[in-house]
């Protein structure tokens, strides 16, 4: 007895694609503007496809387009479904060589400006074929994105924890401590962290990875004052230091490419143990761009040491 299902039951590519993008976008309109076509076609494969599979994907409404349970288990299957074929077709082209074609490389904002200037020089001079997509987003979101295959790898901050991810470290990144100048701590040869206990401490907003470095190794509470002030970038926190709201840390990456450049404010290192941040590479495990993760991780590895 032949089970299989008919070809003209079987959804397209082309309408898993748009309910992935929808999924990502939270709108029609959104989601039709990052595939390439028109609201009314989009609309359209997707209500294909609800009749093709026989039930409700999309709650329709006036603030945007919300996924069903059905609908999230299916986007959840079309982006393996979708990251398959497009490993298969890379394959085919180019032979598996290293950066031929299309890569999808993420970032998140604490690293991204301060390292990948240099790095995208260096792909674009030894893989001239290299068809580079970046993406600057926060660390949870990457991840997310490694996961259903919408990224092949991203450049991140550890530690971090996340399952079905695979990571490879590069180099350390110590922190400075900023503050006002002539600030009390300014002067510190011992500067240690438990001498922040009575500071404010400036914070990126919830959602860097960055904010939850700071918290953890300081033993700071998420609940002081001024850590509700959030910032979006480094630049900021340096600023918000120099008009006297507190204290902040910044990582050596950032403080090398002139984070805090201009700004009236002190930079004062830990005393050793220094304590920072890892900077890596992650990527899906049992990915094949496996092998060009961690050709990026060796090449980033070489620039942030020169």
């Amino acid at each position: 007895m032949d089970n299989r299902i008919p070809a003209s039951s079987m959804p397209t590519l082309r309408q898993l694609q748009f309910l992935t993008a929808l999924r990502a976008q939270g709108s029609f309109v959104a989601a039709a503007d990052a595939v390439g076509v028109t609201q009314p076609t989009l609309s359209a494969g997707i209500k294909e496809l609800e009749i093709t599979l026989g039930t409700v994907l999309v709650e329709r409404g006036r603030t945007g387009a919300v996924l069903t349970p059905a609908g999230e288990e299916v986007a959840e299957g079309a982006a393996r479904a979708l990251g398959e074929v497009e490993e298969l077709v890379r394959a085919v082209r180019t032979g598996a060589a290293p950066f031929s074609g299309q890569f999808r490389l993420g970032a998140i904002p604490t690293i991204a400006p301060y390292v990948l200037p240099a790095l995208l020089r260096r792909l674009k001079q030894d893989y001239p074929s290299l068809r580079l997509l970046m993406r600057e987003d926060l660390t949870m979101r990457l991840v997310e994105a490694l996961r259903t295959r919408n990224l092949d790898a991203a450049i991140i901050a550890l530690p971090y924890a996340a399952p079905g991810i695979a990571f490879e470290s590069i180099a350390e990144d110590e922190f400075f401590l900023v503050c006002p100048e002539g600030h009390v701590l300014a002067a510190r040869n011992d500067l240690a962290p438990e001498h922040l206990k009575g500071e404010d401490v400036l914070l990126l907003e919830d959602g860097h990875c960055l904010r939850e470095h700071a918290l953890s190794l300081c033993q700071l509470s998420p609940g002081r004052r001024n850590s509700d002030v959030g910032a979006t970038s480094l630049q900021t926190l340096v600023h918000m230091v120099e008009g006297g709201m507190g204290v902040t840390l910044l990582p050596k990456l950032a403080a090398d490419a002139g984070a805090a450049a201009g700004a009236r404010v002190a930079l004062r290192p830990f005393a050793r143990p220094a304590i920072g941040r890892s900077i890596g590479v992650a990527w899906r495990e049992g990915s094949p761009r496996e092998g060009e993760a961690r050709l990026l991780a060796e090449m980033l590895r070489k620039l942030l040491v020169a």
